[in-house]
């Protein structure tokens, strides 16, 4: 691949289950990825089976889209006699690459799929030119980089190895440890990081005690401070250099969250990848380019500050990308709560007949959190438009019956709301929080 700046990177998310992926996709995702529990690194929130991938992928390329399986473990003795199958079932599903980390797994790989396209994990810390061109050298096509690096040797990376494609994390939860090697889940829990059971001990509350003024010990602690407590990375502002910079694909953590999480993430850097190449196309007449520049710029800030204020986080950070001047670290409190709570996702968008009754422009949603007659609320579109109106009406898609309140997981787990403008399936609402 040649080094082409003008190429639009990928923009891959996270699939934890079906619904995930297909909110993923609704809100703009060229790709996902997903995995079963034995050979990747979400054992715990993945509803994933063989069957489930096997679905997954034949509903992607429908869409045109694609699906990565993660093979991402760090395999003990016992993985690798599991290994060979589920290559071969991997192979027969027809999935668009796999994800890799471990010499042992890359090498079954290339045994069993020789054509399979194998991409180099974030867990086996590549960071260097020369380690990249390894990677090529054994078979990888991409490289999906280590968090620690700076825009500056990703530059250099693609200068000096221009054939490899280079995947970087754009957004989601960041890992005390290097590139996610970490073993105080291990140690804790005996649940192990590294096979994708982690417990996540840094976002503990912890205090330092030191006994007898010989040896420091971490201790959680109701009133401690959450000293291992990394931010979540967010780099859209970022996104015009770091197009220019030749990334071939921009992914998204996030596997264990919410539909909610994935429309708004997903959502937003589809809207700046977009307004980005559109400004490319778009020539300019002498003395309008720095105009445009604003206007681009006031797009990049108006799509932070809404997953800013509209999402729980730990705070946001650059992380290493552009320098270490910040502190990455979030010493206050395990999360930033926001103003905003997610209450429900679109799931069909046709009138329906309920019991001999018709609801003009209504659309069904399915309720995640409470959600009462009064509440201001703001529906977020895969278009990344979104309508804000208070709630004026709801009624039960059960029973047909006209309700002022509806909780998720209860009898009014599903409501039509009659909505004026169009409002497509996946869009998902969220109320002010009183």
């Amino acid at each position: 691949m040649k080094n082409n700046t003008k190429i639009k990177p990928e923009l891959i998310a996270p699939a934890g289950n079906m619904e995930k992926m297909k909110t993923a996709f609704a809100f703009g995702a060229d790709a996902v990825y997903l995995g079963i529990p034995d050979f990747s690194l979400r054992v715990r929130v993945n509803d994933f089976t063989m069957a489930g991938i096997s679905e997954a992928t034949k509903y992607a390329h429908n869409l045109g889209k694609k699906v990565y399986a993660t093979v991402n473990i760090f395999a003990h003795n016992g993985h690798l006699k599991k290994l060979p199958e589920h290559i071969k079932k991997l192979k027969k599903i027809g999935v668009d690459g796999i994800f890799v980390s471990d010499p042992a797994v890359l090498g079954e790989v290339k045994k069993i799929w020789p054509k399979a396209k194998i991409i180099l994990s974030t867990q086996a810390n590549c960071t260097n030119w020369q380690a990249a061109k390894f990677w090529l050298k054994e078979g990888a096509k991409r490289i999906i980089l280590s968090r620690e690096l700076e825009l500056s040797e990703i530059k250099e990376i693609r200068k000096r190895v221009p054939k490899l494609e280079l995947e970087c994390f754009i957004h989601g939860a960041l890992c005390m440890a290097y590139s996610g090697r970490c073993f105080l889940s291990k140690y804790f829990n005996d649940r192990n990081a590294n096979l994708g059971d982690c417990s996540q001990p840094c976002r503990w509350n912890y205090f330092i005690s030191a006994e007898n003024h010989e040896t420091l010990e971490l201790v959680e602690e109701k009133h401690g401070s959450y000293l291992l407590n990394s931010k979540d990375l967010c780099l859209i502002k970022k996104v015009p250099e770091m197009i220019e910079a030749g990334i071939s694909a921009f992914k998204i953590e996030g596997r264990a969250k919410s539909v909610y999480y994935l429309a708004n993430v997903v959502g937003a850097y589809r809207k700046a990848i977009d307004v980005i190449q559109e400004s490319k196309k778009t020539p300019l007449r002498q003395g309008f380019a720095g105009q445009a520049r604003k206007q681009k710029n006031n797009e990049l800030n108006f799509l932070y500050k809404e997953l800013e204020e509209k999402l729980y986080h730990r705070g946001y950070t650059e992380g290493f990308m552009f320098g270490k001047g910040e502190t990455a670290q979030n010493l206050d409190n395990s999360h930033k709560i926001p103003e905003w709570e997610f209450c429900g996702q679109v799931v069909k968008n046709k009138n329906l007949k309920i019991k001999n009754k018709k609801y003009d422009n209504e659309i069904i949603v399915k309720i995640h959190n409470t959600m009462k007659v009064g509440d201001e609320i703001e529906i977020l579109r895969p278009s990344y438009d979104i309508i804000k109106m208070r709630l004026k009406k709801m009624i039960n898609a059960e029973n047909g019956k006209e309700i002022q309140e509806a909780h998720g997981g209860g009898s009014e787990d599903a409501v039509f709301l009659e909505i004026k403008q169009d409002v497509p399936e996946f869009s998902v609402i969220r109320r002010r929080m009183t």
